[in-house]
């Protein structure tokens, strides 16, 4: 196929950039800064504010894959600008365009949009796709790791010390990043479903606890762990203190720390998407290790 993707210079952009050129796809990328010419791959530079580089992304694509969006933001025009005004911007250079097949990148936090300013802007990017007349995919990611992620980083460090700091009881599900890409790849393709909402994980029904994802953690280094359970209170606490000390820069916003507080971010099992279409082939644990692995090879461990 033919494709257009957006977000390819991050995390799972990138992972999902590896894996489309390695199965033989054309790949068209959207990048801010100018990069390194690949095999397979031509750069598009621009952002999603740039009509003019989007129209240039898609044209002649057989889909689009939509990554690119904010995952933190100090207000809420920051979230609308990148989540909402940004899918916006892509949907029209499709429908324009001619490209009929969208696969959008949500999140699970837009089952509770009254929860958090991000959930709350991919629940909006969501029903703009949805009523864009297209051919669409809706995946809901779960929390992303694999190599190269820093979100999770700071997590393994945690676990390397002996004590991981997890919101207060809940459980979570997990995916790798090159399944995601790989479920990704599987709806642009002509023939899969569309109008479809879906939700994947790592196949581990229930998913995990924070007990069982902190010791997770600390196994894939060949470590013990505890789980540090963290009060809300706490946690809202240090958002604040976070906010005061680095502002605009604050990793912990009262956003995040919102999202972070929720019990209960495991994927609804209803949703998953059908076998013949798509399964998980990392095993958490081995994922875990050759994550852990990556980190130390590359000196951020």
């Amino acid at each position: 196929m033919k494709l257009a993707i957006t977000g390819a210079t991050g995390f799972v952009g990138g992972r999902l950039l590896r894996l489309a050129v390695r199965q033989g796809h054309e790949v068209t990328a959207l990048t801010r800064r100018s990069q390194e010419e690949r095999a397979g791959v031509t750069w598009v530079q621009g952002a999603l504010d740039n009509r003019q580089a989007l129209q240039r992304l898609v044209e002649q694509a057989d889909a689009i894959i939509h990554v690119a969006g904010v995952i933190n933001a100090p207000d809420a025009a920051g979230f609308e600008a990148g989540n909402v005004t940004g899918t916006l911007a892509v949907l029209a250079a499709a429908t324009a365009t001619g490209v009929h097949r969208f696969v959008h990148v949500s999140s699970l936090a837009a089952r509770e949009p009254s929860l958090s300013l991000y959930g709350a802007s991919k629940r909006k990017a969501e029903e703009l796709v949805e009523r864009s007349g297209l051919d669409w995919a809706i995946v809901r990611p779960p929390a992303v790791y694999g190599p190269g992620d820093r979100e999770t980083l700071e997590l393994f460090k945690a676990a390397r010390l002996g004590f991981v700091p997890l919101p207060p009881k809940g459980r979570l599900s997990l995916i790798h990043a090159d399944d995601l890409s790989r479920l990704l790849l599987a709806l642009a393709d002509p023939a899969a479903p569309s109008q479809l909402l879906v939700e994947a994980d790592d196949g581990r029904e229930g998913g995990w606890s924070h007990r069982e994802f902190a010791q997770a953690l600390a196994t894939a280094q060949s470590r013990r762990a505890m789980a540090l359970s963290v009060p809300a209170g706490i946690i809202r606490m240090g958002a604040k203190l976070d906010g005061l000390l680095r502002r605009d820069k604050a990793k912990l916003t009262s956003d995040r720390a919102a999202y972070f507080c929720h019990p209960d971010w495991t994927i609804d099992p209803a949703r998953r998407p059908s076998a013949d279409l798509w399964r998980p082939e990392v095993e958490t644990a081995t994922g875990l290790k050759d994550t852990a692995d990556w980190y130390c090879r590359n000196g951020w461990l």
